[in-house]
């Protein structure tokens, strides 16, 4: 496919039965909208490969097709880790697909995974965390949502999709822990801890109505009454990192790191870590060791006499 040609459409029966396959997975492993999304690109992306190519359509394709259009996608540049994503849509896919019959074999059962460069998650130091959290102004009813929204992203490490669509009825105050349903529908209970509880305590009574006079259900309101939206929130993190002159890299996962990061550093025990962050794999959570690990060794190199 060329940058400047116009992509060829998806045919109306591929694109219902991509629907299928995304409503059930949806029903079946409870993966979430933004999952549910890129599955759904990637399939569209390789049905209208296999239509450029004068190909089969998606229940006819042999493995020599995938191997000409995982070949493609190295061609274009594409990065190993999407590309292991729509892998891992496809498998998805034609594991549904020979289950409901529409498939006589699976012509992904014999791929191998791209091998990924084993990347390391950025963090801040306590510092510019500190830095952070202090940069919104409290009295303003939004900053002061703002206020409670970081402390709790920094307190829990929940994912900011997590944080977001926090409902009332999630956050237990007596107890201090806040009950979220993370991907694949699987259910943890997350410490609040003093700090981010006295903020939201101060929110609750000085900036949601504010906000709005009958704020319904979420936490974290906006004017309109409803929830900010990954992308709004990302902005605000952003508008703060500035107030606060931090420059270092920032993403939207960036205190959901810190905050993994710092518990290694003062001490943590990584299964304790792994059951906080929603983690299902260990391997997953393993790689905070290596941020831990710089740490130690800057620390080292510092103040060691022999360094």
């Amino acid at each position: 496919m060329s940058p400047n040609s116009q992509p060829p459409t998806v045919p109306a029966a591929v694109d219902e039965e991509i629907a299928r396959f995304i409503d059930r997975l949806w029903l079946k492993q409870g993966v979430s909208q933004n999952t549910s999304s890129a599955y759904r690109t990637d399939l569209r992306t390789f049905q209208r490969f296999l239509t450029q190519q004068q190909r089969h359509d998606l229940l006819q394709v042999t493995h020599e097709d995938l191997e000409r259009y995982l070949l493609w996608r190295r061609q274009q540049g594409l990065s190993p880790r999407s590309t292991s994503r729509a892998l891992s849509a496809l498998k998805k896919f034609y594991q549904y697909a020979v289950g409901e019959r529409l498939c006589a074999q699976d012509p992904t059962a014999r791929l191998a995974r791209p091998k990924q460069p084993q990347s390391i998650p950025h963090s801040l130091s306590e510092a510019e965390v500190d830095d952070l959290l202090n940069a919104p102004d409290i009295e303003d009813p939004m900053q002061l949502r703002d206020k409670a929204m970081l402390e709790v992203l920094y307190a829990t490490g929940l994912r900011v999709t997590e944080l977001v669509q926090l409902t009332v009825d999630q956050i237990h105050m007596q107890q201090e822990l806040v009950r979220i349903i993370g991907k694949g529908n699987k259910e943890r209970l997350v410490p609040l801890g003093e700090e981010a509880l006295d903020w939201l305590n101060v929110y609750f009574a000085k900036g949601r109505k504010q906000l709005h006079a009958q704020p319904g259900d979420w936490v974290f309101v906006t004017r309109r009454g409803g929830p900010l939206t990954r992308q709004a929130f990302w902005h605000r993190i952003r508008y703060y990192a500035q107030q606060a002159d931090i420059r270092s890299h920032l993403s939207p996962h960036t205190l959901r790191h810190a905050f993994a990061t710092h518990l290694l550093n003062h001490g943590a025990d990584l299964r304790v870590l792994q059951m906080l962050l929603g983690h299902s794999d260990l391997s997953t959570t393993q790689i905070y060791t290596h941020v831990a690990r710089e740490r130690l060794q800057q620390l080292h190199a510092t103040h060691h006499p022999r360094a």
